[in-house]
């Protein structure tokens, strides 16, 4: 019996039926013309600050939708759809834009940052933002994409430390097992981009005055002919000044050690903005991370935070709860902007990276994983294309560094050349077939735990797989080829019409009178919250700057040697 089944076995149905879910969602506020929307956030929805479902990310122009936790995927989608329902019945004759890359868009500073009142808190965030301004440009931040969150129930982590024959506290091991995730979602994590990136294409305002290497068509629109998700390439969320950061996710305190120095190390280019002219604050600090939400990444160990909290230090007090997915474009085909058969392969590919053998990553290997995610993001269906099995390559190369230790400059940038295979390289449909075969045992386990001779995981699967035998209906191919065919050879004319399509079966759906009750219910008790945000202030906002970026991070036994953790539990 392989270890996979065995890990697996070890999850009855009743444990796998409590897998948890959630989704965020970003999406930009057009107008009917699909321009960008000039409005605030509608008072309507509440306030952006203390609301728990609705809000928005960089720009007030840009909504952000968080359900809860679900059991079930069918629940999610529900709760996702309401939430794009009640959000209709406030923006008037605007829309939600359908696509991951931005609509058309004005000029640099006329892109409003995200507003969220008088408070040190509300200020805070946008001042973060600002600071992000400054650092990437208001364009890069625009670009809106779908998190999905992960977890276990409790009751899984003794048993699969059973199996695993490990005497380490559970939590110690919990935080063990989702950074072996994690790494596996790492080195694995390009299929799903071949198979959900559904950003080819973007708006030429986007790219305006910048070197971009795409085609082109006269109608406003740039694209790449393979490409997949260039929200995911050098297009979009990438910044060259984290690059070097190398994180590693052999376990939390490495994790935890390298942003801390991101987080409190001046960086040059970033001291050269400024800090602040007179009462106006450019960033939040001069870091190369203003706070951990500024570093990139497809994925984040997390854990839910308390008021005021920095991420990094409940990360250290209470461990990891659940892994945050960054990856998943908005599906301008689906009306809530991801459907049920996605989500159905999510948990399936999740649950894969968590039961299969994890070594430990390495400096090479992140390079290597870098490239692979690049070559997927922007031609990954040329039939050409090879991607670096790394595992095999670093074990004919030898030893590694020492960890930590960070890749050069040569190993971040070089793309080695298709005509430099080694037996090692495959084609992405060849080495996914691989992954997906070996998932069909947990697709099976999950529908087992369905009942009532559930399939949806296997057909879910199913669909992956033909995918990868047929290009043509990965929703990137889809997306080119509608914009050619049916919409003028022009992306934002093409995402316009998703949208109002959107829109359309969005409203045609019932929303139940007990639902609009409880969103509208939601949105007065977040205004009044504010309020009382606000007036409870005491202090000077640069005194509450000051303390919260002051935030002793590297706490708790999470971040103790094992040995150590195990003595202070005894």
């Amino acid at each position: 019996m392989s270890k996979l089944q065995q890990r697996l076995d070890a999850l009855p149905p009743a444990v796998l039926r409590g897998i948890l879910r959630g989704i965020e969602k970003e999406g930009l506020r057009v107008r009917p013309d699909g321009t960008l929307a000039a409005t605030p956030h509608p008072a309507g929805l509440g306030s952006a600050l203390t609301h728990p479902n609705i809000t928005t990310d960089f720009s007030e122009s840009q909504l952000e939708l968080i359900t809860g936790a679900h059991s079930s995927v069918e629940a999610l989608l529900q709760e996702l759809t309401e939430l794009h329902q009640f959000v209709y019945r406030h923006i008037g004759d605007e829309l939600i834009w359908a696509a991951s890359m931005p609509c058309k868009l004005p000029a640099e500073d006329e892109i409003p940052l995200g507003q969220y009142g008088r408070s040190n808190m509300g200020r805070l965030k946008t001042v973060y933002r600002r600071g992000l301004s400054h650092r990437y440009g208001r364009r890069m931040q625009t670009i809106s994409g779908i998190h999905y969150n992960f977890s276990l129930p409790a009751e899984a982590w003794p048993r699969l430390r059973e199996v695993a024959g490990s005497r380490v506290p559970v939590e110690r091991f919990q935080d063990a097992g989702y950074f072996a995730l994690i790494r596996n979602f790492r080195r694995h994590s390009w299929l799903l981009l071949l198979l959900l990136g559904a950003s080819p294409a973007v708006c030429s305002s986007f790219v305006a005055g910048h070197s971009h290497g795409l085609c082109g068509w006269d109608t406003g629109t740039c694209f790449a002919p393979y490409g997949t998700s260039l929200r995911m390439g050098r297009l979009g969320y990438q910044s060259d000044a984290q690059a070097a950061l190398a994180v590693s996710f052999n376990c939390l305190g490495d994790y935890a050690q390298t942003l801390h120095r991101a987080l409190n190390e001046t960086y040059p280019a970033y001291e050269s903005i400024g800090l602040r002219d007179g009462e106006l604050y450019k960033q939040l600090a001069t870091t190369l991370l203003q706070i951990e939400n500024e570093f990139y990444g497809t994925i984040r160990p997390k854990q839910r935070i308390h008021p005021g909290e920095r991420p990094l230090r409940a990360l250290g007090l209470r461990g990891v709860e659940y892994v945050e997915v960054r990856l998943v474009d908005i599906d301008p085909f689906e009306p809530a902007g991801i459907g049920l058969s996605q989500m159905r392969l999510l948990d399936i590919f999740l649950l894969h990276c968590l039961l299969s053998d994890s070594p430990p990553d390495s400096p090479q290997e992140i390079a290597a994983m870098t490239r692979n995610q690049r070559r997927i993001a922007e031609r990954g269906r040329d039939p050409g294309l090879r991607l670096h099995r790394t595992a095999e390559l670093l074990a004919a190369a030898g030893p590694s560094p020492a960890a930590g230790a960070l890749p050069t400059a040569e190993l971040l940038s070089a793309d080695l050349a298709l005509t430099d295979l080694t037996p090692a390289d495959l084609a992405p449909a060849e080495w996914g077939a691989r992954l997906l075969r070996e998932c069909e045992p947990i697709a099976a386990a999950l529908d087992r735990a369905q009942g009532d001779g559930a399939a949806a995981y296997r057909d879910a699967l199913a669909a992956a797989r033909a995918a990868l035998r047929d290009f043509d209906t990965l929703p990137s191919t889809r997306v080119l080829l509608e914009a050619d065919l049916s919409h003028g050879k022009s992306f934002p004319t093409f995402a316009l019409a998703r949208s109002q399509a959107s829109k359309r079966a969005l409203l045609a759906q019932p929303l139940s009178a007990e639902a609009l009750r409880r969103y509208e219910q939601a949105a007065i008790d977040s205004h009044q919250a504010q309020r009382s945000r606000e007036a409870a202030d005491d202090v000077p906002f640069e005194t509450f700057r000051q303390r919260y970026l002051s935030q002793d991070l590297m706490v708790g036994e999470h971040f103790r040697p094992l040995d150590q953790a195990v003595a202070r539990r005894r």
